[in-house]
């Protein structure tokens, strides 16, 4: 089986559910994948002191938020789950020195379901979710990464929902393309420089040498599934980006994949 894809998608505002535009329409590209499943790992799940990961065969959802438009809380997606999948990676997250639980009764949260339902609409893809051990250090999360990355090789396809530069006390809800705040857009140049070069331990230290980081990151969960999907690719592969760009002046929308590097081609292959 083909090895499947990491994705990390900055999810924006809940209210995407409802839109249809460039950013949805790469969401929706996602489904070119078609894999076996996927693992998916969200900013609004976190569990303190270990990984929680969804063992239902069919799941609920949760409308995890408020102030939207009534729409949004009766959207249904009748997601289906993986209990055989779940256990391989509850494995495989223990033996990694992290401690896993299997939970028969969490449901997927917005940041899981909104983009599943964009994707792949017809709920046809079996999915897991995997909780993020809360303010985990990102030698933590990049190890999580690398624990499930053999799930890879079996067509799963591992997706980081997060968002890559977040903070709901300066977003402006009311105009999705107001300017950019400069700030924001510092912050989100320095990270994409060095994933372009896929510097993992300049991004492991964000803290201290990007500008702005506790405007950018105020809370690390949103940013948090970036090391994941980081920590799981395989050698040779780089970041591919999907999306770049920004909602409501400051939400960073910046979403990528990992892919094999392009080798350059030989002679042979320059005069055919």
């Amino acid at each position: 089986m083909n090895r499947a894809a990491a994705v990390f998608l900055s999810h924006g505002s809940p209210i995407t559910a409802l839109e249809d535009d460039a950013y949805t329409a790469v969401v929706r590209g996602l489904a070119r994948h078609r894999p076996a499943a996927v693992l998916i790992l969200s900013a609004h799940w976190t569990t303190s002191g270990f990984a929680g990961v969804t063992a239902a065969g069919q799941h609920r959802l949760i409308y995890d938020f408020g102030g939207f438009p009534e729409e949004l809380y009766h959207l249904t997606y009748p997601a289906r789950g993986d209990p055989e999948l779940a256990g391989r990676a509850a494995a495989l997250i223990g033996a990694a020195g992290i401690p896993a639980r299997l939970d028969g009764l969490r449901g997927l949260d917005h940041g899981a379901w909104i983009p599943m339902r964009i994707a792949w609409p017809d709920a046809g893809v079996p999915v897991v979710q995997v909780s993020l051990p809360a303010e985990a250090a990102p030698e933590t999360l990049v190890r999580l990464g690398r624990a499930l990355a053999p799930l890879r090789e079996q067509g799963v396809l591992l997706l980081g929902s997060g968002g890559l530069v977040h903070n709901l006390y300066l977003v402006n809800l009311a105009d999705k393309d107001r300017p950019v705040d400069p700030w924001a857009r510092e912050f989100d140049a320095w990270v994409a420089e060095r994933l372009e070069r896929f510097d993992l331990p300049e991004l492991m230290s964000y803290r201290d040498q990007a500008p702005a980081p506790a405007m950018a990151v105020p809370t690390t969960e949103h940013f948090a599934p970036l090391f994941v999907v980081l920590g799981a690719a395989f050698p040779g592969e780089r970041v591919q980006t999907l999306f770049e760009g920004f909602h409501y002046g400051n939400l960073g929308m910046r979403s990528f994949q990992l892919q094999p590097a392009a080798h350059p081609k030989s002679d042979k292959e320059r005069t055919a």
